[in-house]
């Protein structure tokens, strides 16, 4: 069963398209990450989703209905983001008791041991922490509350690497104790790839790919050898990257549709075939250029 259902989705500020007609669906109790670069449409993309923006055309559902200002998405939904405010007036054990009385699978137990671990103060006031700090209190937030819908948005900013390994070990045992509809923003696919079922890349507020995460690892496919003969081999199909190495020797990543005979064939005409690391693609498919930024350097 899918719980949000986009089709074809725009937001449009001004003469700017922050997403330009995009269409998916994610089915409940899956984790997907949702991948690109910065200002892809990720957060604008999430807002919608979480019923805090309302959508210029297209359609949007959540639960089977529109999310803007929807009672029963927002009673379902929490939506973690750098943006998000909490009572200042408050005492961080303070917030967490409240929190207590919005979210019905709300787990009192799960939130206090993690206020220990993570060893904040009750008397501390949320806007007195560091970034670091503010962004892990709200992942204990977002996991105590055990909605159907969660929604992490960048949720490791300001984290160190140890507190961003244990919010992703977190997560990970929870929902597999509790599984729910989770999505993660990033633009590190590298740091969640292990975390996630399905991807959503998108660029310029397009769908680019939405596939489970173990088939990114096949999707794409580098050849390296003598540039005459890479250059023959990957014809028509796409490139997505090159760079020259030495004087005379090409790498070049492309879809792979390669049958296993055209495989065997590449291997016989002394061209090195290698996978493409995920985090990698990702930054293939999203970039200005086919060459990266070694292409600022080549004079024309």
């Amino acid at each position: 069963m899918n719980v949000i259902e986009c089709d074809r989705l725009m937001k449009v500020y001004g003469e700017e398209n922050a997403l330009n007609a995009i269409t998916f669906q994610i089915a409940e109790n899956k984790i997907t990450g949702l991948i690109g670069r910065n200002g892809a449409g990720k957060t604008t993309l999430l807002k919608i989703i979480a019923g805090h923006l309302k959508e210029t055309s297209g359609e949007i559902k959540v639960f089977s209905e529109n999310p803007f200002n929807n009672l029963k998405v927002s009673a379902n939904l929490i939506f973690i983001h750098e943006q998000m405010t909490l009572p200042s007036a408050l005492g961080l054990m303070e917030i967490l008791e409240t929190a207590a009385g919005f979210y019905e699978n709300w787990d009192e137990e799960l939130a206090h041991r993690l206020f220990d671990y993570f060893s904040f103060h009750p008397l501390q006031q949320f806007d007195g922490l560091s970034k670091g700090m503010k962004s892990t209190f709200k992942m204990i937030l977002g996991l105590a509350a055990k909605c159907p819908i969660t929604i992490f948005d960048e949720p490791t900013s300001g984290m160190d690497a140890a507190v961003r390994k244990d919010f992703y070990r977190a997560l990970l045992k929870d929902y597999i104790a509790h599984p729910r509809t989770i999505i993660i923003s990033s633009h590190h696919l590298n740091e969640i790839e292990d975390l996630i079922e399905d991807i959503l890349l998108i660029k310029d507020g397009k769908e680019l790919l939405h596939l489970p995460s173990a088939d990114l690892k096949e999707w794409a496919v580098g050849l390296q050898g003598s540039a005459a003969i890479v250059t023959k081999w990957v014809e028509d199909r796409g490139i997505l990257y090159s760079q020259a190495i030495g004087g005379n020797y090409l790498y070049v990543v492309v879809k792979n549709s390669f049958s296993p005979a055209e495989l065997k064939e590449v291997r016989a005409a002394g061209i090195e075939i290698s996978p493409v690391d995920s985090s990698d693609l990702c930054v293939y498919l999203t970039g200005k250029t086919k060459g990266g930024i070694d292409g600022v350097f080549i004079k024309s």
